[in-house]
């Protein structure tokens, strides 16, 4: 079984951390009313969203780590499910954003994502690497990042894929 690269996987998730800061601290207010490109989304929703993609990564591992124990068939129901259930999904990601981005604004949302990304680097460094390993299905339907199987590892790596992939659709440059 190859060796995980958690340094590596440690270092994207830091990555992402400086990064949001980055885009915070240069974001006037005018900038994060803007609407992003190619959603729905104002700047500053969407910029909660990239941190609730690190959120929904803590919430989880634990279900993975259960549902790889359970038999194969109810891994695949359970994600079969889930898929089903993809356009109330799309809904409640859209609106949660929406009204995240009311709590945890462009003040608080740093702290959220700093909060939440050294836990979850905590934990990477606790796992096993048979853990790493073990993995679930997944409702390909609800992200362009969810595979039918997803491992632990995997699930570690996805919120990075998931803020780069909204990091390009900010229209945080100033236009002049």
């Amino acid at each position: 079984m190859p060796t995980v690269d958690r340094q590596g996987i440690a270092a994207e998730l830091e990555w992402a951390r400086r990064d949001l800061h980055d885009l915070l601290a240069k974001a006037t207010p005018a900038l994060l009313r803007r609407r992003s490109n190619g959603t729905r989304w104002t700047n500053e929703q969407l910029l909660f969203h990239m941190v609730f993609g690190f959120l929904v990564v803590r919430r989880l591992l634990p279900l993975v780590r259960l549902v790889s124990r359970l038999p194969a068939p109810f891994g695949r129901g359970f994600a079969a499910l889930l898929d089903a259930g993809r356009v109330p999904f799309h809904w409640v990601n859209y609106l949660g954003s929406c009204g995240g981005a009311l709590v945890f604004d462009d003040g608080r949302m740093g702290g959220l994502c700093d909060r939440t990304i050294a836990a979850l680097v905590a934990r990477l460094e606790r796992e096993t690497e048979e853990r790493l390993a073990c993995g679930m299905p997944f409702p390909t339907s609800w992200d362009p990042y969810f595979t039918p199987l997803m491992t632990l590892e995997d699930v570690y790596r996805y919120p990075v894929l998931h803020y780069r992939h909204h990091r390009a659709q900010l229209t945080l440059e100033a236009s002049g």
